[in-house]
């Protein structure tokens, strides 16, 4: 018989401790050539520590890792890309003023040539992988999802023999995650090892062939994901699955909070998205949903409704907030109005990583009673971000906690919450459960579905659609920024949506 391969990346009691945390404890796992394996653990659970040591950004407190049977230390990513290791990370590594090629060039070294020389083979993978891409395009006029692609292919385009994903399809359409998959499974079949995070459990029954769960930094189990239900992994990640599968009522809203009506928007950027007459209304009491595939307008109209796009003055009753325009007006205006935002992005744009939560917390909260006469009432900051912690369940020691040492998903709910405790009249919510596990998905649902019962309009910008067609009362769709008509979520379904998504609006009636 011949002899067994050994596993292409062996971990053995892998233990990282930081300052009150023991991110991993004694983490064994294990990957076969051409395996696909999934990492699966709430937000906080210890996966990124674990692929940050694997990637060398990180080094182990103690435990060793072997690369196919030798033992190795991987000093940095440098030396992780030599031995044949890619990872695209959750939060993106680009450089927003460069281009797409020059972002791959920096990420390839010297060695592979000039962002001139590297356009035409970025082409050529993007296309045969489903992922286009414009070489020349900078990346600040990317979307999210845009973004996304850039990672890949940067790794796809390296000689990898072990790929990391962390969270890769949570800004991606179904079918583009379909697509993906289909990238992934010939890469697999070709020998390259996958190891892949993600909080969608039904992706990970459909594509992976082993899992080992994470929970409070050890391994609380492995599976064969396809021989298990979604609750049942559920249930090794978190311990108890109740209200995880939850299936909340619809509404049928009330008077119209936000009206969208005849939006001629012409953007600025050559690769921006443009409106030429788009109506959208949002009912007190109702969640409208809008679906779409990435770069289809989605970050135009974030911009255009939040305020840090403004209309023209003669345009201002475009947009209108409980019956007043406000399309002239910057975010703090709508804000006063009753306002709330949500970004797409966490760091940077939600948060300031380098700010305490409490600081966060000041940041959009400062009109509800955390100033007073013209002084911060730190009492009062430090009670606000306090209940945002509590309330939500957020992860933290405590409030004086820089918001960069949260994992991605214990952000995000501390974003949300401190946006839903506000009381807003209208919030618009992009992404709201990114990256999020599956706990935190539900709290951050219920808590969206308790304002909606309590009078709110809530509009929810995703490309997930399980999640829209979970919360939302209406749903559309955005292609090339053109708006489908909204229809009750519970007469439709997810191949009409993904029709709405390529454009033929027809498919509404």
């Amino acid at each position: 018989m011949p002899t067994p391969l050994p596993p292409r990346l062996e971990l053995r009691a892998i233990s990282k401790r930081y300052p009150g945390c023991l991110a991993n404890d004694r983490v064994d796992l294990s990957i076969q050539p051409g395996e696909i394996h999934a990492l699966l653990g709430e937000n906080g659970a210890g996966k990124s520590t674990l692929m940050k040591i694997i990637y060398g950004v990180t080094r182990p407190d103690s435990g060793e890792l072997f690369w196919d049977g030798r033992a190795v230390t991987v000093k940095d990513p440098a030396q992780a890309r030599a031995l044949g290791i890619g990872m695209v990370f959750q939060h993106f590594s680009l450089f927003d003023t460069l281009s797409v090629a020059e972002n791959i060039a920096l990420a390839l070294g010297a060695g592979a040539g000039t962002p001139k020389q590297l356009a035409p083979r970025i082409r050529e993978v993007s296309r045969r992988y489903g992922m286009p891409l414009e070489p020349e395009r900078l990346v600040h006029s990317l979307s999210i999802g845009e973004r996304q692609r850039v990672e890949i292919v940067r790794c796809l385009m390296q000689d990898i023999r072990l790929l990391i994903l962390d969270e890769p399809t949570s800004v991606l359409t179904p079918q583009e995650a379909e697509e993906l998959f289909a990238v992934l499974r010939r890469l697999a079949a070709e020998g390259c090892s996958i190891l892949f995070i993600s909080h969608k459990l039904g992706e990970v029954r459909a594509l992976c062939q082993g899992a080992t769960v994470l929970r409070g930094g050890r391994v609380s189990g492995a599976c064969v994901p396809a021989q298990c239900s979604d609750l049942e992994l559920a249930r090794l990640m978190v311990g108890n699955a109740e209200g995880l599968a939850a299936q909340y009522p619809k509404a049928s809203g009330g008077e119209a909070l936000l009206r969208v009506a005849g939006l001629h928007w012409r953007s600025a950027d050559p690769f921006g998205v443009s409106f030429a007459g788009l109506d959208l209304e949002v009912r007190g009491g109702e969640i409208v949903g809008i679906a779409g595939v990435a770069g289809n307008g989605q970050d135009e109209l974030l911009a255009l409704l939040s305020g840090e796009q403004r209309l023209p003055r003669r345009q201002a009753d475009c947009i209108r907030l409980a019956g007043d325009a406000v399309g002239h007006l910057p975010p703090d205006a709508r804000r006063a109005r009753g306002q709330a935002f949500v970004p797409a992005e966490r760091l940077g744009h939600g948060a300031v990583p380098e700010l305490s939560l409490a600081d966060n917390a000041l940041l959009t909260g400062f009109q509800r009673g955390l100033v007073r006469h013209g002084l911060v009432d730190r009492r009062q900051v430090l009670g606000f971000a306090t209940a945002i912690i509590q309330r939500f369940a957020v992860k933290t020691p405590d409030a004086q906690a820089a918001a960069r040492s949260l994992s991605g998903g214990n952000l995000q709910k501390f974003i949300l919450g401190r946006e839903i405790l506000q009381n807003p009249r209208l919030l618009i919510a992009a992404h709201p459960t990114w990256g999020v596990d599956v706990g935190a998905a539900a709290v951050i649902h219920r808590a969206l579905i308790a304002l909606r019962d309590a009078g709110a309009a809530i509009l929810v910008i995703s490309e997930d659609l399980d999640e829209l067609f979970q919360i939302s009362d209406r749903i559309g769709a955005l292609c090339g920024g053109r708006l489908s008509p909204l229809a009750p979520t519970a007469s439709t379904d997810a191949l009409a949506v993904g029709r709405w998504m390529a454009g033929q609006f027809d498919a509404a009636a």
